[in-house]
Order: C-alpha cells, then sequence, then structure tokens
C-alpha cells in the first residue's frame, strides 16, 4: 500500500506545496470555484470542480486547515438560451434578467438558476465534492457588498485604468464600474448617469425611459461586472487558490486584470493554474452549456463509476486538453484503474518510481479514503460478458461470481449497472450479444462443422471437468476430427450461441456460459 514521500509525485501535491510558499502560513486556506448556471452544468465545468477538490485534499493531506467555497454566479445576466431547454418562447422573453429571476420551464425548481444548479449539488457528493455554497444573487439582492460597491465607484478611474490596459478600444471617462438591473423590467438595459459620491446612485431604465435613485445600502439591482466583481471576492473571501480555464488566463483576460483590480478591494490575487477543455470523444470543439449539446456529470456517471470518474481527472495534469470517452476506450479506462489498484495494495508489482505516482493517483481517486483491503476485481470486458450472458439481470450476474462478500458488493454493483449501460447505449454493434433461446429454430450447419459441434456435446456434457484451456484444445481437436478449418467452426459455434459470425473467445465464452445456457442450444446437432 502507499507509503508517504517526502518529495511529492502529484500534481495536486506540487500546487499544494506551492499554495502554502506562496501564501505562508495560515489557520485557513480557503479553495475557490464558481460558475453561472446559464445552462447545463457540463463535464468541461466539472474540471475546474474537481482540480479544486484534489487541491484541497493535498492541502489536508499535508496537515492544513481548508475551506472550499464554490460560488454560483446566478445573478448574472441571462444572455442565451441553450438549445436543449424547454418553452424557449418564454425564456426569450427573460433575456437581459438575472438568471435567478428567470422561471424553470420545466416546473421543477423555483427558478431556471435552482433548476441548474441542484442536480449538480445532489451528484458532487457521490465523487466525494462537498464544497460550501456561496449564492451570489442572494447576497447581492441583500446588498451584502455595499461597501465593495462604493469602493469600486470610489475608485473607478483606476479600475478604468487597469482595465484599460488590456483593451483596444478604451472605456469612456464617464464609465461606473456597475450595472443595474432595472426594477420596472428586472432587465439590465439600463445607463448609470450620477453617483452622489456616498450610497445614492441614479439609473435610467432604457426600455421604459423611466429613472429612478437608489441607496446602495439596501438597493437589490446594483451589481459589480464580473472584472470587477472577481477580484472583489478574492479580496472579501481571502482567496488562497482558484483555478481558471484557458480563456480567463489568456493574454489580457479577465484574470490578468482581475489580480490588478483586486488591490482596489485591499487584497491580492490568488495563487491560480490554468486548466483545458475537456472533449467529448468524437466530438470537437469546447463544450459550452449556452449551445445544450452537452454531457453532464450525471450522464458521465452512468458509465463510470465515481472512483473512476475521479482517477480520469487525477491522472491528467489541468493543463493537458483530453476527451471523456463513451467508446471502446471506457475498457481501456476500466482496465487502467484496475492496474493502479494492483499496484496501490501491492498485488502488481513496477518500479519504485511508477509506484509511488500510481499510489497517489489511486488515494486521490477515491470517494474516501482506500480500504484496508483491495476490492473485488472482476476485468470489465468479462463483466460485459457477464451482463449479456445474463440479459441484464446484475443480481444473477454477481451471483455467479466466486468468493465475493457481502461488504463487497455495493461497490461491484455500481460497475455492474455502469458495465450495463455501457453496452446498452455506447458499446459498438459488433460487441453486444444475446444468448439464443433453446425454442428459437436451431441455425443450419451442416457437413464437417456439424459432425465437429455434435462431437463437442460429449465435451460440453462434462463441461465443469474441463479448464479453459483444455476445453480450447477439446475445440481444436473436434475441428481436426471432422476434417473443418477451426474458424469454420468457431463461426458455427457462435451461430449456434448467439446468432452471429463471432463474438467473445469461445472457450472462455461456454466456460462462462455453463452446461445449462449452453447444451441445450447444441442439442439439435447431436
Amino acid at each position: 500500500m502507499s507509503k508517504k514521500h517526502d518529495q511529492p509525485v502529484h500534481w495536486a501535491d506540487i500546487h499544494a506545496q506551492n499554495i502554502i510558499r506562496r501564501r505562508g502560513e495560515k489557520d485557513v486556506y480557503v479553495c475557490a470555484s464558481g460558475i453561472t448556471p446559464s445552462g447545463t452544468v457540463h463535464i468541461g465545468n466539472f474540471r475546474e470542480i474537481i482540480s479544486v477538490e484534489l487541491i484541497t485534499r493535498a492541502l489536508k493531506d499535508a496537515g492544513k486547515s481548508v475551506r472550499f467555497i464554490y460560488s454560483w454566479d446566478d445573478y448574472d445576466v441571462f444572455r442565451k438560451v441553450p438549445k436543449n431547454m424547454p418553452d424557449r418562447k418564454l425564456l426569450e422573453s427573460c433575456l437581459r434578467k438575472p438568471i435567478t429571476l428567470v422561471p424553470d420551464t420545466a416546473g421543477t425548481y423555483e427558478n431556471y438558476a435552482r433548476a441548474n444548479e441542484k442536480p449538480l449539488e445532489d451528484l458532487l457528493p457521490e465523487v466525494g465534492v462537498n464544497p460550501e455554497y456561496i449564492y451570489q444573487a442572494e447576497r447581492y439582492r441583500r446588498s451584502f457588498y455595499a461597501r465593495q460597491i462604493r469602493t469600486a465607484l470610489e475608485h473607478r478611474d483606476q479600475i478604468r485604468e487597469y482595465l484599460n490596459e488590456h483593451r483596444s478600444e478604451p472605456l469612456p471617462e464617464d464609465w461606473m464600474p456597475v450595472s443595474v438591473f432595472s426594477s420596472f423590467t428586472d432587465k439590465d438595459t439600463t445607463e448609470v448617469l450620477s453617483w452622489d459620491g456616498a450610497w445614492e446612485i441614479t439609473y435610467r431604465c432604457l426600455e421604459t425611459g423611466q429613472q429612478e435613485t437608489l441607496d446602495l445600502g439596501t438597493a437589490s439591482g446594483v451589481k459589480l461586472p464580473w472584472r470587477a466583481d472577481w477580484p472583489m471576492r478574492w479580496a472579501y473571501e481571502e482567496v488562497d487558490f482558484e483555478p481558471a480555464g484557458k480563456d480567463h488566463h489568456s493574454q489580457g483576460g479577465s484574470f490578468d486584470t482581475s489580480k490588478r483590480v483586486v488591490e482596489v478591494f485591499g487584497g491580492t490575487a490568488p495563487y491560480s493554474f490554468q486548466y483545458d477543455f475537456i472533449r467529448i470523444k468524437g466530438r470537437g470543439g469546447k463544450i459550452s452549456s449556452s449551445s445544450g449539446d452537452v454531457v453532464d456529470l450525471a450522464g458521465v456517471l452512468e458509465i463510470y463509476q465515481p472512483e473512476i470518474v475521479r482517477y480520469l481527472f487525477a491522472g491528467t495534469k489541468p493543463n493537458s486538453e483530453f476527451a471523456v470517452s463513451f467508446d471502446l476506450d471506457v475498457l481501456k479506462i476500466y482496465e487502467d484503474y484496475d492496474t493502479c489498484e494492483r499496484i496501490y495494495y501491492g498485488a502488481q508489482e513496477v518500479g519504485e518510481k511508477r509506484r509511488a505516482k500510481e499510489s497517489r493517483i489511486y488515494e486521490l481517486s477515491q470517494v474516501d479514503r482506500p480500504a484496508q483491503e483491495m476490492p473485488y476485481q472482476i476485468p470489465i470486458r468479462h463483466l460485459c460478458n457477464l451482463i449479456q450472458i445474463h440479459s441484464g439481470d446484475i443480481e444473477q450476474v454477481m451471483a455467479s461470481l466466486p468468493a465475493l462478500r457481502e461488504d463487497q458488493k455495493e461497490k461491484l454493483r455500481r460497475r455492474c449497472i455502469c458495465a450495463a449501460n455501457w453496452v446498452r447505449l455506447y458499446a459498438p454493434e459488433d460487441f453486444r450479444f444475446s444468448l439464443r433461446s433453446p425454442a428459437e429454430t436451431a441455425p443450419e450447419i451442416s457437413g464437417p462443422v456439424r459432425t465437429a459441434a455434435a462431437s463437442l456435446l460429449p465435451v460440453i456434457e462434462q463441461l465443469d471437468a474441463y479448464d479453459e484451456k483444455q476445453l480450447s484444445e477439446a475445440i481444436y481437436e473436434a475441428a481436426h476430427s471432422a476434417g473443418c478449418e477451426p474458424k469454420e467452426l468457431f463461426l458455427g459455434c457462435y451461430q449456434v450461441l448467439i446468432g452471429k459470425d463471432r463474438g467473445p473467445r469461445l472457450a472462455n465464452f461456454i466456460k462462462t456460459c455453463g452446461r445449462e445456457k449452453i447444451l441445450p442450444l447444441f442439442e439439435p446437432y447431436r
């Protein structure tokens, strides 16, 4: 099992050490993440969440206290209706309103923002992520940041100067670092007319032409724009670490400007790194919530166990682009994880350097801490075959497994469910099969192939007396004795068993199915 090392071997531990070194010793380190719930929260968004969780865990493993905050930016403007949302006409009428004031057109949640937030919140504990949630709409509507908004107004010239450093067209001199949601329309189609130098701000609603003066101490509709809002929260929450995508980390992007603007609010920019985008295998380009064409965490958990979801991210450096696969690569990913698990528990010998690296990846992949004993392992390909042999009955599959203990069943049942989902939803056609029923008309096979198949009947009757190697030899001997090519007999056997020209490795397949399932299918050729 894993041993502690003086030198960090995993990227999360390296970054954790950098945070401690750059931010100094603290009672509590604050790690932050967040997103605008403008649409379905997809697996690309999850990369930031899990990256922060892995750093949080690494800091805790280093003996530090950590606060992991996750901000829902649900007071951002609703700018575009995703393609996958129902009742698009109603949603289009809500454009330019804050997301929290847009209705959930499915009628399940109190508003559109909550409809995108709650499903993720419910799922994150399954993958070992338990942040402290902050709802920015609630804070802004309660004038929680009134003092910070006034600070931004007092230093508007300095903020404008910082933003202009990275703009091709400078902001006008009368620019104000605030936006206002009209109390007449709830939309941000407004123009700030004046600020009195203290707590009052006057704006005009561009849709109705009406003017209104607001008290910043009680107003619910005044908000800082993103490049002032983000650094303000760094200072307010004393954030020590927050990663961002490469769009934010690009030259002149929001991270560059925010690390200057944060000085206005008396803070310093947190330690950060850039994470790359995620593709879905077979699709190109960046995943986008607003497009509606996304794969979310729920969709990934249909196919991958929670530990393997974590493994995908723990085993990949954040600045490396990678694809979440739903094709045959799924099998390799499960096999790689099982290898990692065997290495951690000492069941597979490798060099010390690889052992240290794989062991730390395995530790960080676990939802909780690793178990004392290695979990029950069954090769994913074999499991997929068992599921098809038993027509998707997972309880039958588990009952067929030798030496499976009661305390091992819960995790294995989850793997069975994922494997069954993959076979049903994504496996290529030549991977799928179903065992023929004896009630069906037996396929026509004739000549030497029929003779060879008939000669296998005594072998199948005594199937328990053969191991896989002996059974394979018996199949080749049957073909040789009948005067047919082994590949012809294989083709005939697959037709008899599954009605296809090819299938799983034949001897193993027959052994796995067992005498009771196989013998009735060969009886017509006696």
